[in-house]
């Protein structure tokens, strides 16, 4: 039996892909220097990789994102960028002016950048499998090439269209949706496909892994074709076929491709294992059994891993073992964490933990004494309760159902609320938070390490706030956030107040780009013992006439952005949340702040891939969102949401009963209001995103009035919010100030012309 793994994360224990990359991008080391950087924290990755398993995956690191990786290998280039030129081109692809598309990959917290299909003319432009399995194969052992399979490269992308309607060119709404499509783009792409297997056969290649998470998507039957036929034609080399994030689609089609390996998922749900028992596996092709949950940073109860190892080898005459999905959606290395509580930290497993888990694993199959001690061990940690609090559970228990509905239907809500704001056409606001500097950076770590009091840093953040209410009075901004700089994340800060959630020193995984986050650790039953926001919420409202929003996170958001225990339903866990920031509106109300915004940028990521899920998600999902935003018919309640798809959920959004949505809309040019279009009957008001604040790029007033055109075509203007697509956080003030003055311009220039 082997040990396999993939998706080993390569921000690094030091974040060093970071530094790394923001390093070249902001000129402070040469090209030379980014390379060789990249070259060192590949060698972290393989050495983590040859301590603990039995073939190492080539060419999975990624200088941005892997799909991007893919639409540059084929040459799916658009147009706009001009003739490839390498790293510039690269990264105009996905972070100039003109930037793709980025959203969520499948149900997750990582943005991946959309390709755009203009035609279905492809190359082999850059061969980067071939290129790292050379760079590696005399250096490890069995290196294996590793590439995002054609079926879910085409299933991501987007076709390209022009439209007039809208004075641009956009992006279809919709991705490839019919069989005529499909094969436009395959037949072409699997050209380039054949000619990377063939350069790596002639570097005598052992096996090609190819990663298909698209196959545990619905599939449609011309769907299940095209796959039948990808494969069949590419083998005439031995490959590898790794699924995750759910069960595979028709598993019987799947598990009889001309395949040697296949890798299934059996963490994140029971499926896959129910159809194994159910229908078998071929004899002649081997199993990866994805055992060690990917996308959880809890250690595994190995005793219970063990007995499925035995149980599936009744079923599978080859077996090996793996990470259930890559291993990128957890930290890297728990020992890093030295603050943490003890208890806590014995139940953890970070992504180099796990990949020990794996090899304790195939000890123990084998006998190995060590291996079968560490087994025991660990099953001692799943004897006792961890983070019980018997009177969060008894108030979820009392629910009732009105706790779910706000007070007045919004026709009636937003009558008042106009009478109480009287704000102008096509209001002006901004998502949240403002760019935290080094400066504000610094404070915060010298607060952190005890170098200041905490009057010093509250007098520093007053000092900031000051400045941002100042700064946005004077662009005329109409309603005003604080800023956030006593925030390091919208989801971490929560986190720290909250009860019943741990947060880390070094958690770090990557979101996009070079842009890192710290998932909370939810490891008991969650619930406030005081305010969390109001004293800076209140105090920025004290220095205008003019409404500042409160700023919360939502329920499914800090659910789907933190680890959670996989042993308390997501829905019970999701309602003590809810209960949480649902006592903070009510402080924030009490206290005359009139407009509140709860983010849910998270709402469709955490949406089942497989759509007989749907219902049960949307249930909870919803009735959180509805019990934390339960206010007085006065209060306005926003959400935001951002780089997600929405068409195929508009109908759930709107039953969440906000006020108020912000979405993005500059990068897709628009294309997202579609799916408000085509609801039909949409009256709720919308803040179009209007500025792609993950560009450094400063947008034109041209730029923003296309967008804004765009939505006076599809929406009633008295429905229309003018604000950025996301928060300011990552941008510099000197982008930050032409920016949203431009934004003010056009906002200002519509009015006139309205």
């Amino acid at each position: 039996m082997k040990v396999l793994s993939y998706g080993y994360p390569k921000l690094g224990e030091k974040r060093e892909f970071k530094t790394t990359l923001e390093g070249f991008w902001s000129k402070k080391i040469t090209e030379e220097q980014f390379y060789e950087g990249m070259r060192t924290i590949e060698a972290q990755r393989v050495k983590a990789y040859m301590e603990n398993v039995d073939e190492i995956p080539t060419g999975e690191l990624s200088f941005y994102d892997f799909m991007l990786d893919t639409a540059v290998m084929v040459g799916a280039i658009p147009s706009r960028f001009g003739e490839y030129n390498g790293l510039d081109t690269y990264f105009e692809m996905a972070r100039g002016k003109q930037a793709m598309e980025m959203t969520k990959y499948f149900n997750t917290n990582y943005h991946y950048i959309v390709p755009e299909l203009e035609s279905n003319v492809f190359k082999l432009l850059n061969n980067k499998p071939q290129r790292c399995f050379i760079n590696a194969k005399d250096k490890v052992k069995n290196p294996k090439p590793y590439l995002i399979a054609p079926f879910t490269f085409l299933k991501l992308s987007k076709t390209f269209k022009k439209s007039s309607s809208a004075g641009f060119d956009i992006l279809e709404p919709s991705k490839i949706e019919d069989e005529k499509t499909l094969m436009y783009f395959l037949e072409p792409i699997l050209e380039v496909y054949k000619d990377i297997i063939k350069s790596l056969k002639t570097e005598n290649v052992n096996i090609i892994s190819f990663h298909d998470p698209a196959l545990v998507l619905d599939l449609k039957d011309y769907e299940i074709k095209a796959i039948k036929k990808i494969y069949q034609e590419l083998s005439f080399v031995d490959i590898e076929l790794i699924t995750y994030y759910d069960s595979v689609s028709a598993y019987k089609d799947i598990i009889d491709l001309p395949v040697k390996r296949i890798g299934l998922d059996l963490c994140s749900n029971t499926e896959n294992l129910g159809n194994l028992k159910k229908y078998g596996f071929p004899q002649d092709k081997e199993l990866i059994a994805g055992l060690i949950n990917g996308r959880q940073v809890w250690r595994a109860n190995l005793e219970e891993k063990l007995h499925l190892i035995e149980e599936l080898s009744k079923i599978a005459k080859n077996i090996s073992i793996s990470n259930s999905c890559p291993l990128m959606h957890v930290p890297v290395n728990v020992e890093s964490e030295t603050k943490m509580d003890i208890e806590l930290k014995k139940r953890l497993s970070f992504a180099k933990q796990k990949l020990s888990e794996l090899k304790t694993l195939k000890g123990a199959y084998e006998g190995n004494p060590e291996a079968l001690r560490v087994l025991q061990e660990t099953k001692e940690l799943f004897k006792t309760d961890f983070g019980k609090n018997e009177s969060v559970q008894n108030r979820i228990k009392s629910l009732k159902e009105s706790d779910f509905q706000r007070e007045l239907p919004f026709k009636e809500r937003i009558k008042l609320q106009q009478s109480i704001l009287n704000l102008p056409l096509f209001p002006t606001t901004t998502i949240g938070s403002f760019p935290q500097t080094e400066e504000v950076r610094k404070k915060r770590s010298a607060y952190n390490a005890g170098k200041i009091s905490k009057e010093e840093y509250d007098a520093f953040i007053k000092s900031q706030i000051d400045n941002v209410i100042k700064f946005q009075e004077e662009i005329d901004l109409d309603v005003l956030v604080h800023g956030e700089f006593e925030r390091t994340d919208m989801v971490e800060f929560f986190a720290q107040k909250l009860k019943g959630v741990a947060t880390t020193e070094h958690g770090w995984i990557i979101s996009y780009g070079s842009r890192g986050y710290r998932p909370p650790i939810i490891y008991g039953d969650v619930y406030r013992d005081e305010p969390m926001t109001l004293n800076e919420i209140l105090y920025a409202q004290s220095k205008t006439q003019k409404p500042v929003k409160g700023m919360l996170t939502g329920p499914i958001t800090i659910l789907n952005w933190s680890f959670y225990k996989e042993d308390i339903p997501k829905k019970e866990t999701a309602y003590q949340i809810a209960l949480a920031i649902l006592d903070e509106v009510k402080d924030l109300e009490k206290n005359g702040i009139k407009i509140i915004q709860i983010d849910e940028p998270a709402f469709r990521e955490g949406v089942p891939l497989k759509k007989k899920d749907w219902d049960s998600y949307f249930d909870w999902a919803i009735k959180a969102f509805r019990l934390c935003s339960n206010a007085l018919p006065k209060i306005q309640i926003h959400t935001h949401m951002c780089y997600s798809e929405f068409n195929d959920i508009i109908d759930k959004i709107y039953e969440m009963d906000f006020d108020v949505i912000s979405i993005e809309a500059s990068r897709s040019k628009g294309e997202i209001l579609e799916a408000f279009e085509k609801f039909g009957k949409w009256d709720r008001q919308i803040g179009i995103g209007v500025y792609d604040i993950h560009s450094p790029a400063i947008p034109s007033v041209k730029q923003m009035e296309l967008v804004m055109k765009r939505a006076m075509k599809v929406l009633d203007k008295s429905l229309l919010w003018v604000n950025p697509d996301c928060g300011l956080k990552t941008r510099k003030w000197e982008e930050v100030i032409p920016a949203l003055k431009n934004m003010m311009s056009m906002a200002f220039k519509i009015r006139k012309e309205a």
